[in-house]
């Protein structure tokens, strides 16, 4: 299916940002796109880099200029922005808005719209990133699928958990700060910690998306810790000392927040 070839944008974050250049990356996957000018300076230097970016003031005139429009507000002042908006029948809507539901978007917007949320990542600006979205949609699935790849949520709930994995990237980064603050603190240079542990995670990440689909996390944890070595202890230690217990509660604890 192709995609729509112009989308809006109402709000101008980081994600806008990542989302913008990752369509329009050579070759551009859509031909223009309208953009809210909230953040002035993101939106004069998409501008800048990409030709087929319209900046506008007027939020009515990217609903009224697009098939496909994109929530990416805050949601402090997303109803203040949404609300005031005239969108068509029909018209094609997908919300990146965190923890804000389906029911009280459709309120804000008042009109019968194709609505669908989606959680992309920061890296979809290089199309490598992995997007939930709900409901399932063809079309919003296709925008994913060239900015890396779409997991399509049969229900809110599924939804709601892969929103509360996510929220598992600070902590990802937090270990290898960690460990490389303990390097440094045992003689390493910092900057050779970093150049060893980057290149090792993202080995560790590649493995895990080339396995057979059969072969479970914890399976392959066993394949890398051999019986009595060090990656074992490490292991025992992290399970004994409460590190995966930690983990379940914070992710209870998120998804308790993202369900309100």
């Amino acid at each position: 299916m192709p995609l729509p070839q112009k989308i809006g944008f109402i709000g101008t974050g980081a994600i806008t940002d990542a989302m913008v250049r990752g369509l329009l990356a050579e070759p551009a996957a859509v031909s223009q796109v309208m953009l809210s000018s909230r953040n002035a300076e993101i939106s004069a230097k998409l501008a800048a880099d990409f030709p087929a970016v319209l900046v506008s003031s007027d939020n009515q005139a990217i609903v009224d200029g697009c098939d496909t429009v994109v929530l990416a507000v805050r949601p402090q002042i997303a109803e203040a922005v949404i609300r005031p908006l005239q969108f068509r029948d029909g018209q094609k809507v997908i919300s990146v808005i965190a923890a804000t539901g389906r029911p009280t978007l459709s309120d804000w917007i008042g009109a019968d719209v194709s609505l669908t949320q989606a959680i992309p990542l920061p890296f979809v600006c290089r199309r490598k990133g992995v997007t939930a979205v709900y409901p399932p949609d063809r079309e919003t699935a296709e925008i994913f699928n060239v900015l890396g790849s779409a997991v399509e949520c049969d229900t809110r709930e599924e939804y709601d958990l892969l929103a509360a994995a996510s929220a598992l990237m600070a902590t990802y980064f937090g270990i290898m700060h960690r460990a490389t603050e303990w390097l440094a603190e045992n003689g390493l240079p910092e900057e050779k910690g970093q150049a060893y542990l980057a290149p090792l995670f993202a080995g560790l990440s590649e493995t895990a998306l080339l396995a057979d689909k059969e072969v479970d996390f914890i399976e392959m944890s066993r394949e890398f810790a051999t019986k009595g070595g060090l990656n074992e202890q490490v292991f025992r230690d992290f399970e004994e000392n409460g590190g995966s217990r930690s983990i379940m509660l914070a992710l209870d604890r998120v998804l308790a927040r993202i369900r309100g």
